[in-house]
């Protein structure tokens, strides 16, 4: 259960570029590319009748065979002659305020007997200062006690109600955002228990001493471990270099130093402070009618304290220099991150663009299929990697830009300069055309999977919630691809990214740096 609470950036990340998203969590992965998985149709289809013909006709003499010419079958499939523009119609979404203030955006669906709620806080793990200066963890802490027991029920009681009931309720903190989720069946036998227990967990937990105890003991050994994850490491030097004092540069989960500092007050005076109506937002999809998810969403307030809204974060200051950092590790692969500040979540129409804009420019040089530049040169061209991959993970301030990969610990040095250089080189001359029609094909044919189903309806919701994002995010965003243009996506790229400036961090066997230096010098 500690475990679950590490810094998962999915939630956040899914659907932080151009997609709306939901880390997340939210944390979240890339939607399925639709377009990628036409063209590898097509060519079965293609392949297949060539076959049928060749099959039916084998007794006609052989004949040249014009490679340049375009595939003859393809002009058979008559289904694509006729093919119409993508049509993509959103979700309806209703928006109302409980008494206490608490904004809600709704979805009615009535496929599936099951509602999803998410009660969301502007309460993540960058508040834990303000609880506690080296109070790294408090947040993480607060949101795995209040799955541990309540004023009426005790830790066994409370995990019986849970698991009789068969429905998911959970609580979780990553670094701008506080998340406690239900998902239930929709009739009243299930669902108002559910939201009693909801409500037990937000207003009423104990915050056992002996559980808090145990807790702490069981995360410092998950701490001890996560030592043994190059991942774990690189992420953790990449976040304290690129934020230095700022709340964004501690873990989540805390450190093998702040975790056995936490105490019971610290838990208490965080749920005062931040589990508030004033803090709270509220998402909500499902076989509810609106009367009933108005009800609902009173029920789920009706006990939290009126409080006050949270303070703004700072903003980060960017680095003004190249920064390079290892970290020793016994391994035959080096694990590399590099990037730098990002950008904050995007509220108004022009800003919202221009990071649609960067999302369609990121998509063509570092997006995780094989048609992006890095894939196609580090891995398929050079073969130093089996992946890598690009994202910007805009929050309240501004989050990181990323690029990661693993590859040969004798190969690290290599593989870093090839990876700059594509970026160097896409910054320069700028992607193409053919480039951007296909990445803004790709994006638009896959976005509609982002609300395939309740759990991705309501996570979007929650993100747009939270951000203060208005209802219409979802319905412009098919507009806002169509309005990238080639000239809009590389200027934003060059507007955005300083390669120059890169904070690159390595984990692995060797230091890819001083390797080379050594190894000059030698040749001299």
């Amino acid at each position: 259960m500690i475990q679950n609470k590490y810094d998962s950036q999915a939630r956040q990340k899914s659907l932080s570029n151009a997609l709306p998203s939901t880390s997340s969590s939210l944390s979240l992965k890339k939607l399925s590319c639709l377009s990628t998985s036409v063209v590898f149709a097509l060519s079965i289809l293609a392949n297949t009748a060539q076959a049928d013909t060749t099959g039916a006709e084998d007794y006609r003499a052989p004949t040249a065979v014009d490679a340049s010419a375009p595939i003859a079958a393809l002009s058979k499939l008559t289904s694509i002659d006729d093919a119409k523009s993508l049509k993509v119609t959103v979700p309806t979404i209703q928006e109302f305020k409980t008494k206490a203030g608490v904004p809600v955006m709704f979805v009615q669906t009535t496929a599936l007997p099951i509602v999803d709620v998410d009660l969301r806080f502007n309460a993540g793990s960058a508040r834990d200062g303000s609880i506690n200066k080296d109070g790294f963890g408090i947040a993480n802490m607060t949101a795995t006690m209040l799955e541990q027991g309540s004023k009426s029920l005790d830790e066994d009681a409370f995990t019986r109600a849970v698991e009789t009931l068969g429905i998911n309720l959970g609580s979780s903190a990553y670094k701008d955002m506080f998340i406690v989720s239900l998902r239930s069946l929709s009739d009243d036998k299930h669902l108002l228990p559910a939201v009693d227990l909801m409500t037990q967990m937000v207003s009423e937990p104990t915050f056992n001493d002996e559980v808090l105890a145990r807790n702490k003991s069981r995360l410092l050994v998950g701490l001890q471990q996560q030592k043994q994850d190059p991942g774990s490491l690189a992420s953790i030097a990449f976040d304290k270099a690129l934020y230095g004092s700022h709340p964004y540069a501690h873990p989540s989960v805390g450190t093998l130093e702040s975790v056995p500092t936490i105490e019971k007050q610290q838990l208490i005076d965080f749920k005062n402070r931040y589990l508030v109506a004033a803090n709270a937002s509220i998402a909500m999809t499902g076989n509810l009618t609106l009367v009933q998810a108005k009800k609902l969403a009173e029920d789920i307030t009706t006990k939290l304290p009126a409080g006050q809204a949270a303070a703004d974060l700072p903003e980060p200051k960017p680095l003004t220099k190249a920064q390079h950092i290892h970290i020793p590790f016994p391994s035959t692969q080096t694990t590399v991150l590099m990037g730098q500040l990002g950008s904050k979540r995007a509220t108004n129409p022009t800003a919202q663009q221009q990071q649609t804009n960067f999302a369609v420019g990121n998509e063509v040089m570092a997006g995780g299929d094989f048609n992006a530049r890095l894939m196609t040169e580090i891995r398929q061209n050079l073969g130093y990697t089996y992946g890598i991959s690009g994202s910007m993970n805009p929050m309240l301030a501004r989050g990181p830009y990323q690029i990661g990969f693993s590859t040969r610990n004798d190969k690290a040095r290599a593989a870093i300069d090839a990876s700059l250089e594509v970026i160097d080189d896409t910054l320069e001359k700028g992607v193409t055309q053919d480039e951007i029609r296909l990445t803004k094909d790709n994006l638009k044919n896959s976005f509609p999977m982002g609300f395939a189903s309740n759990a991705g309806i309501n996570g979007l919701l929650g993100m747009m919630n939270f951000y203060q994002l208005p209802n219409t995010y979802l319905a412009d965003y098919v507009n806002r691809i169509d309005q990238v243009t080639l000239s809009g996506v590389n200027k934003t790229l060059r507007d955005t990214l300083t390669p120059d400036d890169f904070l690159i961090v390595t984990v692995g066997q060797d230091d890819p740096w001083k390797k080379t230096e050594a190894t000059t010098k030698a040749t001299k």
